[in-house]
């Protein structure tokens, strides 16, 4: 039995994947902490984990895979530096606060690496990075942060190595902050990285490579393992009103952008409204940050809005789902064998949508930010009608969802935890 903590920071899609990891360690034996923000308490504590916080507003500027947003504008770009470094300060000093004088392994999200690794240093104990999205330079593809498009072999290793040097800065200020606090000697954010790196520890990424292969260039020990599972319970069940709703007529089109679009929520769900009554079909709605709600009257009665509810249940009851392709609700899209509309909004989302649309289980992707353009809704229409009418997304969408249903993620931890212990 050894004493886990396990740390993650960013929106609701950076967090529930490590609920699962956790629940499945804990039936192992060992003993598990959660430390996230105290949002998310409830949702630790549900999946029988200890919740221990970590400071900062997950709504701020999240580093990470989940939160390099890109916004227009040199400018833009500057604010939302400033914003991310100031998030990842006041991180550093819960991380370091969020481990007792029992841990014995850390578990580390993309979010929490760069700063776990120093407190595994001074703890003097083994660690494990366990990112959702691929970050190691590889020629395969452009960094996943950069728009997903392609520059070739050279040029995507090239970017993925400013990739990381940026990301190096991000962290430069809360680096030197957290070893003081931990009496470590002074080192760059940059030199540690590259340390871990030489030393070539494991790192075990959380998605299958039915969506992307593991890079053939990648050092030993950057593996693939399959996706991470958000926790609920073994008899939950969709909210009574959810059901009725979908007993009411033919599977609705869920739609959703998760922590994307905040205050935009007015008008994205009269856009969506529109959308969906000219495709003839129902739709549900999730509020998400973005507050989307069903607009009134009798001409909106195929709409439902709610709140969380879990994929897992929620999706393989639905037509479709149109959703901002983050990396989880990516998987889960697909975990549920239906087709997807991707409408990405930054950050990590372009690369997802590409990569579903590339497998044949998507339509073409609506960049959200021409979801403000005139033919808006006659565009979002024609993706739902492609979506739900062509049978050939959906059997491709079937054959994807068999072959996660075969994958072990949360497994291969297990392994990983295991022989770390021993």
């Amino acid at each position: 039995m050894t004493n886990i903590l396990i740390t993650a920071a960013g929106s609701y899609g950076d967090v529930a994947p490590y609920t699962g990891v956790g629940a499945r360690l804990r039936e192992a034996g060992h003993e598990v902490a959660l430390a996230t923000h105290d949002a998310y308490a409830g949702l630790v504590r549900a999946a029988g984990l200890e919740f221990r916080p970590l400071p900062a507003d997950p709504r701020a500027g999240r580093p990470g895979a989940a939160g390099q947003a890109q916004p227009a504008g040199p400018v833009g770009k500057r604010t939302l530096m400033r914003q991310a470094a100031a998030f990842i300060k006041e991180l550093g000093g819960g991380i370091a606060e969020a481990a007792h004088a029992d841990t014995g392994l850390l578990l580390l999200s993309t979010t929490t690496a760069p700063l776990g690794h120093h407190l595994a240093e001074a703890l003097d104990i083994p660690y494990l990075d366990l990112p959702l999205v691929p970050g190691a330079p590889t020629g395969d593809f452009a960094p996943v942060v950069s728009g997903g498009r392609s520059l070739g072999r050279w040029g995507n290793r090239a970017t993925g190595r400013l990739s990381l040097r940026i990301i190096d800065r991000l962290y430069a200020d809360a680096t030197r902050d957290l070893r003081a606090r931990l009496g470590l000697p002074p080192a760059t954010a940059r030199a540690a990285r590259r340390r871990a790196e030489t030393a070539g520890r494991p790192v075990l990424h959380g998605f299958s490579e039915v969506l992307v292969p593991r890079p053939a260039d990648w050092r030993t020990g950057l593996d693939a393992v399959g996706n991470w599972w958000p926790w609920h319970a073994p008899d939950a069940q969709l909210p009574p009103v959810v059901q009725d709703f979908l007993a009411a007529g033919p599977p609705p089109v869920f739609i959703g952008f998760g922590s994307m679009a905040g205050g935009d929520g007015e008008r994205l769900s009269a856009l969506v409204a529109a959308a969906l009554r000219r495709a003839k079909v129902r739709g549900i709605l999730q509020s998400g940050w973005a507050g989307l709600t069903t607009p009134h009257g009798p001409e909106h009665a195929d709409l439902l809005t709610i709140g969380d509810a879990p994929h897992a249940l929620l999706f393989p009851r639905m037509a479709a789902v149109v959703h901002h392709c983050g990396a989880g609700t990516t998987a889960a899209g697909l975990r549920a064998g239906v087709p997807t509309v991707p409408v990405p909004v930054t950050a990590d989302q372009p690369f997802w949508a590409a990569r579903l649309a590339s497998l044949g289980v998507a339509t073409t992707p609506i960049p959200f930010a021409e979801l403000s353009a005139d033919h808006a809704v006659a565009r979002l229409t024609h993706a739902l009608v492609q979506a739900t009418a062509a049978s050939d997304r959906r059997s491709r969408a079937t054959e994807a969802a068999h072959r996660l249903a075969a994958e072990d993620g949360a497994g291969a931890v297990l392994k990983a935890v295991e022989h770390l212990a021993a």
